[in-house]
């Protein structure tokens, strides 16, 4: 199945965009009567026939239409300190966008490696892995966001922070995926290289978040968030007792 993307596209007929058209006609070599899917992002899979096979315009019309096509059975909202090198960041939007993810927020906090972060090509990062995981749900990508306005916004859900300090309390961090339960809407902060600050752990906790742990070993930025990912993901597999 080839998938394309169209947030603003309104059945029962449209028109891709020059970038779309392109990669149809000339890329795929795809004419008029094949078949394709298209996607507007917020869950409806369109399956449409190519009535019009023009490079820069191609016109595609319905032929069926699927809501809501496999919607994540959870909500989850990872806040990640972008890491120095945009490459790094850039693999977690695409992994996460792969194995599922509802938000994604590029967090500032007191240790970060980069204080400017420029969504449009994280955008575009996200759109590729959407079109080649073939998923008709795409995550949203929020600007950067200092740590102190996400402690303060409203979430109907869990609230974790994975921090490599001492837990502050005496029963300790718990693991992530044992504290969990399938269905849950989450929230994770995962912070920058030097971690969180003990200040910002703190503050954390005194607005509800629970202190986790991803496991015994040293993690990078992306790959911490990484794992949580699948940790979540695996936590609500349709076949998880």
């Amino acid at each position: 199945m080839q998938l394309f993307y169209d947030p603003g596209f309104v059945p029962p007929r449209g028109t891709l965009g020059e970038e779309e058209s392109k990669h149809c006609i000339r890329v795929l070599r795809l004419g008029e009567g094949d078949c394709l899917h298209l996607t507007d992002g917020r869950g409806t899979l369109y399956r449409c026939r190519i009535a019009r096979a023009d490079v820069r315009r191609c016109e595609v019309e319905v032929v069926e239409t699927l809501s809501d096509f496999e919607p994540l059975a959870y909500r989850l909202t990872m806040a990640v300190a972008p890491t120095k090198n945009a490459d790094r960041f850039e693999w977690f939007l695409e992994k996460a966008t792969e194995i599922g993810v509802s938000r994604i927020v590029p967090l500032e906090t007191e240790r970060s490696e980069r204080r400017v972060f420029r969504p449009q090509r994280g955008e575009k990062v996200i759109t590729a892995a959407l079109k080649q995981s073939l998923k008709a749900y795409r995550p949203e990508l929020a600007q950067l966001t200092p740590l102190r306005e996400v402690l303060e916004q409203p979430f109907e859900g869990r609230r974790f922070i994975a921090h490599c300090a001492e837990a502050r309390t005496p029963q300790g961090k718990a693991y992530l995926p044992a504290a969990l339960r399938p269905g849950e809407a989450a929230l994770v902060l995962i912070g920058p290289e030097g971690d969180f600050s003990p200040e910002e752990i703190d503050a954390a906790r005194a607005r509800g978040f629970e202190e986790i742990t991803l496991g015994p070993q040293r993690l990078r930025t992306e790959t911490a968030a990484m794992v949580a990912v699948a940790m979540v993901s695996v936590v609500n597999a349709t076949d998880n007792p």
